[in-house]
């Protein structure tokens, strides 16, 4: 049985962001950005408990896309069986970036 994701809204604009970046560096980069992403969001749906607890009391966690140095930061409900995507920032951002948003 599949997780059901969610988004919380700043998600697409983090995506966007990013991907309006490296497609400025090179055309088509923009793009296959957002496919890793989804592989990822993809991933999540089938088994989001595989990557291990980065702050335990909100159960968040998070995974890397294949080929670009981001993170989907995410948090769990195993009682729903929901997954709730918080951001997908640059590793190497400060961890309050995301802390601002669970």
């Amino acid at each position: 049985m599949n997780w059901r994701v969610d988004f919380r809204p700043e998600v697409e604009q983090d995506v966007a962001e990013a991907a309006a970046w490296y497609e400025a560096r090179q055309p088509g980069l923009g793009a296959e950005f957002v496919e890793e992403v989804i592989c990822v969001w993809d991933a999540l749906a089938v088994n989001p408990l595989l990557n291990s607890r980065r702050d335990s009391a909100k159960n968040i966690r998070w995974r890397y896309p294949a080929r670009f140095p981001y993170r989907v930061v995410y948090q769990v409900n195993e009682s729903e069986r929901i997954v709730i995507v918080a951001a997908v920032l640059h590793a190497a951002r400060h961890d309050r970036q995301w802390r601002k948003r669970v």
